[in-house]
């Protein structure tokens, strides 16, 4: 299963974000691909008031403060 993970630098809530991915990991084969929103202007536009932001298949699954049942519930449907 791959996970897209759209973060920024200086972030708490990335950093959240990312330890509930961790513990989900523990549980699940979750592949991450971590993008910088600042890293392209459509992203910044688009999410910048939203990070951190989970995508599942294109689809945005969890945003702002990320929890482990957060991401369950977007895995389990």
């Amino acid at each position: 299963m791959k996970l897209t993970l759209f973060t920024k630098e200086n972030c708490g809530l990335c950093e959240e974000a990312k330890d509930a991915i961790r513990l989900v990991q523990s549980e699940y084969e979750i592949e991450i691909n971590e993008i910088d929103i600042y890293s392209d202007d459509a992203l910044l536009e688009e999410f910048q008031l939203m990070i951190p932001v989970i995508q599942m298949n294109g689809e945005t699954v969890a945003y702002g403060k990320i929890h482990k049942i957060d991401i369950l519930n977007a895995i389990n449907g």
